[in-house]
Order: structure tokens, then C-alpha cells, then sequence
């Protein structure tokens, strides 16, 4: 079972809360209290976009409300739908709790012990502050609702099943958070939070094994089962297939602006990331991220279209 669940996992760039739609939590976001202030609210639009925007929950294609879900996610198994993580009470998370919310992004559970698929990248989202959680819910908790029923998934038996994840996450899955590296400097801690936490470039730019799990020693060496169907490609520092002749500024300024150095721009869900994500974020941020990316060991793999598919 987990093998199966294993091959959709490479959809984990900008997937965010996808499969995240359980049912209500214990304090809806609206009961009582007063409501989050505006500087947690900025704090938290500007983690979003440290995420990549988290477009996999707007369907651009049909000009979709942003955030209400209804993207489809194509598989090897078949089509998995974004849901509405708008706080709608009905159709989105407007019942959540920030409790629920949280455990949703560390733990992979939801408000009703529903476990969620791992293409909902929990397994980098862990690694995320107390504070940065905090900020996002405030930012999502005040968006406008949208009241829009999620799709139901077109996934072949038994892949949409949820019974073999307990066993994935106890195979492969540990909540924890980041610890900054003492030995590195602050702007790579930063960079290395962003990228492995918020960014969670991991889930895409690394290959798996047969079980779905991050293969250790190859961290962004690339991976043919990228977003949505697409190759991810390898982002060490190799020269020969990887992005060594790049220099700082190079990926600082495709981070900014989706540019390659040799004029070709991003194409894709990565092309969204930088349009929706990182070109509003900080150019210190920018750099942090590149610095971080750069320093990692350079890796010889090509990544290439499997034959059966060309």
C-alpha cells in the first residue's frame, strides 16, 4: 500500500494543504475572541509567499477564486483535486481551530484524526516555527471565504486509500522542527529554514525510493516525478547537470524573476512559484535561499524523461 502512495508523492511543490479538508475542528476560527492583528496578518501573507504562494489550491486554468481549491493534480494513479482553504465554514476550514491547523502542518492529521496523504508536504511544513504557523493562520483565518465544495478525487483503487499511511509516517516521517547549524552564518540559517522548511524545495528537487521517501545523499538532485507531471530538475551545484556554472546573483535573480542566465524563463508550476511566491518576497531573502541551495553538494544526475514516455 504505501508503494502506491509513494508515486504521487512528487507533487509536493505548492501542493500546501492538499487532501488538508477534514472535518470541522474544536473552535472554529471565527468563535469569540478577538481576531489576529493586522502585523501577524501581514507577517502571514508574506510566509505564503515564502511558500510559493501556495497556488496548487487556485485553479488559474479556470480562472479559480485564489485559495478555493479545485486544481487538479494529475498522478500516475489518477487526479487528485486542491481543496478550499478558505475559511468558509462549509467547504473550507473556516471551523478550524489554529490548534487544528497547526497539527495539520506538523503532523499530517486533521481536525477529525483523518490522516492526510503525504503530497501535502507535512513532512517539510514541520520544520516550521511556532511563530511562522502562528502568522500564517492569521493571514489565511481573514481571507474571504469562498463557498466551494472540494472534487472528489479520480484516483484508481487502492492508491486514494488512507489506510497504509500510518505505516509510511512510521517508516519515514519524524515531526520535528529547524535547527539553525551554529558552525553557518545567519543569512544561510535563513536561507536553509526557508528552502528545507517553508520553501519545501526538498519535496520536489529530490528524488524518492520505491516506498515514496527522500533519498538520503541526494538532496535536489532532481526527480522525473516533479509537480504535476513535470520534471524537477537538478538544482545541486554539478556543472555538468545541475546549476554549477550558475553564480549568486544568477539564482537570486531567477528567484526574483523566473530569468535563467541563458534567457529561457521558468515554465509551469515553477513559473507560478516565482510569480506568486518568490518575487515578493525580499532580495535578502532571495539570496538567503540561493546561498543556501548553492552550498549543498553537487551531484552528477541527469534528469531525463523516461523512455516509456518519450
Amino acid at each position: 500500500m504505501a508503494c502506491g502512495l509513494a508515486l504521487y508523492l512528487g507533487l509536493g511543490l505548492g501542493a500546501g494543504w492538499a487532501q488538508a479538508q477534514g472535518a470541522p475542528g474544536n473552535a472554529g476560527a471565527a468563535a469569540g475572541g478577538p481576531g489576529p492583528d493586522a502585523a501577524a496578518i501581514q507577517r502571514g501573507e508574506y510566509i505564503l509567499h515564502a511558500a510559493g504562494g501556495c497556488g496548487c489550491h487556485t485553479d488559474y486554468k479556470h480562472d479559480g477564486q485564489p485559495r478555493a481549491g479545485g486544481r487538479g493534480l494529475k498522478t500516475p494513479f489518477g487526479t487528485f483535486y486542491s481543496t478550499n482553504i478558505t475559511p468558509d465554514p462549509e467547504t473550507g476550514i473556516g471551523r478550524w481551530s489554529e490548534a487544528d491547523f497547526v497539527r495539520a502542518m506538523r503532523e499530517g492529521v486533521g481536525p477529525d484524526g483523518r490522516q492526510y496523504f503525504p503530497v501535502f508536504p507535512y513532512t517539510s511544513f514541520t520544520r516550521m516555527s511556532d511563530a511562522d504557523l502562528h502568522d500564517l493562520w492569521a493571514y489565511l483565518s481573514t481571507r474571504p471565504a469562498v463557498h466551494q465544495r472540494n472534487k472528489p478525487n479520480d484516483v484508481w483503487p487502492p492508491f486514494g486509500w488512507r489506510i497504509g499511511i500510518p505505516v509510511w509516517k512510521w517508516l519515514f516521517f519524524r515531526p520535528q522542527r529547524f535547527v539553525p547549524d551554529p558552525s553557518r552564518s545567519a543569512a544561510w540559517n535563513r536561507g536553509a529554514y526557508l528552502a528545507r522548511a517553508v520553501a519545501h524545495c526538498d519535496e520536489c528537487h529530490t528524488p524518492r525510493n520505491l516506498m515514496g521517501a527522500l533519498k538520503p545523499g541526494h538532496q535536489y538532485a532532481g526527480s522525473v516525478d516533479g509537480p504535476e507531471g513535470q520534471l524537477a530538475p537538478n538544482i545541486t551545484p554539478d556543472d555538468a547537470t545541475g546549476i554549477g556554472r550558475w553564480s549568486l546573483a544568477d539564482l537570486t535573480w531567477f528567484l526574483d524573476t523566473g530569468m535563467k542566465p541563458d534567457g529561457d524563463d521558468a515554465q509551469g508550476l515553477m513559473g507560478e512559484v516565482v510569480e506568486h511566491g518568490y518575487a515578493k518576497i525580499s532580495d535578502a531573502d532571495r539570496q538567503a535561499i540561493a546561498d543556501y541551495v548553492r552550498s549543498r553538494p553537487a551531484i552528477d544526475n541527469k534528469v531525463r524523461v523516461p523512455a516509456k514516455a518519450k
